[in-house]
C-alpha cells in the first residue's frame, strides 16, 4: 500500500525492521516519544469489563464522582459550545466574520465544534471502520501493538507511573503519526489490512486542517498568519484512539481522568454515537453533544502559555455508560522539538509575565512524567510573585 505522508510502500518500510525504522537507531537507542518517558503496563480494561460482575475493581472507583456537578448542555442553556465554520473562515467574504467568532470561542470558552471541515466523509469513515475491527480483534492479538517498557506509543494506557494510582476506564492505542521520521511502525496495527494507510491518509487532514487554524488564531493574536502557525508547522502530530467499555457502574468510574490538554490544538473525532465529552465550566461539569461529522476542537496549554493567557485551556474529562462502547480519536498537536514553550514578546508586551520559559523537550519529560491531574502542567509553568 502506499503511504501518502512519506512516499514508501508500506511493506518495504516493514523490511527495514531491526536497524531503522523511520528513524530508529541501532544500539536500542530510544527514538520517537519515547524519549520524553512511558507509562507502566497495567490490566486491559476492555477484557476486565468483559468478565466483571457488578462490582468494579477498588482500583477504578472514584469517589469525587459522588459529589460532582453536571450542568444540562443543551441547545438554548447558554451551555452549549460555540460552532465554528471551517468554510466561512476560509471564505475572504465572511472569513473577519468567522475570525472574530473564533477569537470568542478561544478567549471565553477554549472549546468549539468545528463545522464544514473539509475533511473527506470517505476518510473519516475508512477511520472509523478499522478502527471498531481494531478493537473487535482477540485481545492477543492487539497486544501484538502493545506498548513496551518505557514506550508511551502503543496499545494500552498512558500517564500510568504507580502501582497504586486511580486507573481510567478505557485502553487507547496512541502513535506518533508526523514528522515522519518519529514514526514507529511496530506500533501501528496491520489489522485490518488498511488501518495503517487509513490512519496515516487521517492523520494528514487532520494536520492540514489544524494548521489553517493556527494560522487563524496567530492572527486573532495579532501576530500575523505565520508567527504561531510557525512554530508548530514540523512540529509533533500524534493520535490517541480511544476506547471506553460499557461500565456495569459508571457512576462510580472515569474513562478519562481530569485533564487539560497540554499539547496546543487537540482536534478530537467523535467515532460512537454515544457521548461521554464533558468540560469543566461554572463549577461544574458541562456534557459536549457533538455535531453530526464535526470536530471537536479545543485550546491546549502550549498554547494557553505562548499567548501568556490570552487563550485558556480548559479542563475535560470523559464518562463512559452501562451499555455500549464508545470510541473517538484525538488529534494532538506540539510545537517543533528545539522551539520554546514560553510566552511570545509581542503578545506580552507591557503585560505582566504570567509563565516562565522551558525548552519543548524538556516540557514534555514533564508532560509524559506526570499523571493526568486538572491542570496541574500548567500551574508548574506558572510564575507566582
Amino acid at each position: 500500500m502506499y503511504s501518502l505522508q512519506t512516499g514508501l510502500n508500506w511493506a518495504e518500510a516493514e523490511k527495514q525492521g531491526e536497524r531503522q525504522r523511520y528513524g530508529e537507531r541501532e544500539m536500542g537507542e530510544k527514538i520517537g516519544l519515547s524519549n520524553f518517558g512511558g507509562s507502566l503496563k497495567v490490566d486491559n480494561v476492555q477484557a476486565l469489563a468483559a468478565r466483571v460482575g457488578a462490582e468494579v475493581p477498588q482500583r477504578y472507583i472514584r469517589q469525587e464522582r459522588e459529589e460532582e456537578i453536571v450542568i444540562a448542555g443543551n441547545e438554548g442553556s447558554g451551555n452549549s459550545i460555540p460552532v465554528i465554520d471551517f468554510a466561512r473562515l476560509l471564505d475572504s467574504e465572511f472569513s473577519e466574520d468567522e475570525a472574530a467568532r473564533l477569537h470568542s470561542a478561544c478567549e471565553s470558552w477554549g472549546f468549539f465544534q468545528l463545522v464544514n471541515h473539509g475533511v473527506s466523509e470517505v476518510v473519516i469513515q475508512k477511520l472509523k471502520q478499522d478502527i471498531v475491527e481494531f478493537f473487535k480483534l482477540p485481545l492477543e492479538e492487539k497486544e501484538k501493538v502493545a506498548q513496551l517498557p518505557g514506550e508511551i506509543e502503543g496499545y494500552g494506557q498512558a500517564f500510568v507511573h504507580s502501582k497504586t494510582q486511580k486507573l481510567d476506564w478505557g485502553d487507547m492505542l496512541f502513535l506518533a503519526t508526523s514528522p515522519p521520521n518519529l514514526k514507529q511502525l511496530k506500533f501501528w496495527p496491520n489489522n485490518p489490512p488498511s488501518c495503517r494507510e487509513t490512519i496515516d491518509e487521517y492523520a494528514l487532514e487532520v494536520k492540514r486542517v489544524a494548521d489553517a487554524l493556527l494560522k487563524m488564531i496567530s492572527n486573532n493574536l495579532g501576530l500575523g498568519f505565520e508567527k504561531m502557525y510557525g512554530m508548530f508547522k514540523d512540529g509533533i502530530q500524534s493520535l490517541r484512539i480511544n476506547y471506553y467499555p460499557a461500565c456495569p457502574s459508571p457512576d462510580k468510574v472515569l474513562g478519562l481522568s481530569p485533564h487539560s490538554d497540554s499539547v496546543g490544538l487537540t482536534l478530537l473525532l467523535q467515532v460512537s454515537v454515544q457521548h461521554g465529552l464533558q468540560i469543566r465550566r461554572n463549577e461544574g461539569w458541562i456534557p459536549v453533544k457533538p455535531l453530526p461529522g464535526a470536530f471537536i476542537v479545543n485550546i491546549g496549554d502550549i498554547i494557553e502559555i505562548l499567548s501568556n493567557g490570552k487563550y485558556k485551556s480548559i479542563e475535560h474529562r470523559a464518562v463512559v455508560n452501562n451499555e455500549k462502547e464508545r470510541l473517538s480519536v484525538a488529534g494532538f498537536h506540539l510545537l517543533n522539538v528545539g522551539d520554546t514553550v514560553g510566552p511570545i514578546p509581542d503578545i506580552v508586551k507591557g503585560n505582566k509575565l504570567l509563565y516562565k520559559s522551558l525548552k519543548f523537550e524538556e516540557y514534555a519529560k514533564m508532560l509524559f512524567a506526570s499523571k493526568l491531574e486538572g491542570k496541574s502542567i500548567l500551574e508548574r509553568m506558572k510564575l507566582y510573585e
